[in-house]
């Protein structure tokens, strides 16, 4: 079976620093998968090399066994490949619905048609009702995204990169920043997400991932220290002694 998302030796160079060093990860369709290690890890420039942000020095990405290593970033969104950031980016004058309506039209190339009247929109409307519901989302639909308390907006940008009907969904850190009593509302939404759409999310909070994973990579120094069920990477001697720490996942 063509994996969703594989890389080949992926690696990034800085000068003399390795960033990455020969990365070689296969993610099937529907996979739940988090990337972990400790900070200066290489994990964010994996994402970026992923979504095309940064060209690699070597490797190669296969997005459905499609090479995509050198394509541009709108390109690979329009094969199906959406991110979140560690820092989110919303449109803060706009409402909740107002954001995700506008995502869906320019997904349908009709974003700028400047003669089509909002009440020509109705399909896009209806379509973003939906989506707002699915995340619940549907009562924050009229706020404005910039009076939103920061784990709705978390929830926002996800609706977002949601609206472009991604195969691949790239979460950055989602629950950065956000109070732990509202972090597992927004597992609990990924979670949850149709079990088409493949799933990468990097996250620091290890009971979150250890919850809400089925495999977990962990990056250490640029490179790949060791892959496995939730069960394996607790019990990998090396992970405990490099990042989760000697007891706390005993």
């Amino acid at each position: 079976m063509t994996p969703a998302l594989r890389t080949e030796g992926l690696s990034k160079n800085w000068g003399g620093f390795a960033a990455n060093s020969r990365i070689s990860l296969s993610l099937p369709t529907g996979a739940r998968h988090a990337l972990i290690g400790p900070n200066g890890a290489g994990k964010s420039t994996f994402v970026d090399l992923l979504t095309g942000v940064t060209a690699p020095s070597a490797g190669e990405v296969y997005l459905n066994g499609v090479r995509i290593t050198y394509l541009p970033v709108h390109e690979r969104v329009k094969r199906g490949m959406a991110r979140t950031f560690q820092i989110t980016t919303l449109f803060p004058g706009l409402s909740v619905l107002e954001s995700v309506v506008l995502a869906i039209c320019e997904r349908r190339g009709v974003a700028k048609a400047w003669h089509r009247t909002v009440a020509g929109c109705q399909a896009e409307i209806d379509e973003a009702w939906r989506l707002l519901a699915s995340l619940h989302l549907e009562t924050d639909a009229d706020r404005l995204t910039r009076a939103l308390p920061y784990g709705r907006r978390r929830l926002v940008e996800i609706a977002l990169a949601l609206a472009a009907r991604p195969k691949l969904l790239l979460l950055d850190e989602p629950a950065a920043g956000i109070p732990a009593g509202e972090s597992g509302e927004i597992f609990e939404v990924i979670a949850g997400l149709p079990a088409d759409v493949t799933i990468l999310f990097i996250e620091h909070d290890m009971d979150l991932v250890f919850r809400f994973a089925q495999r977990i990579s962990v990056l250490v120094g640029g490179k790949l220290l060791a892959e496995g069920t939730p069960d394996e990477i607790a019990a990998d001697q090396r992970v405990r002694e490099v990042y989760l720490g000697a007891e706390q996942y005993a």
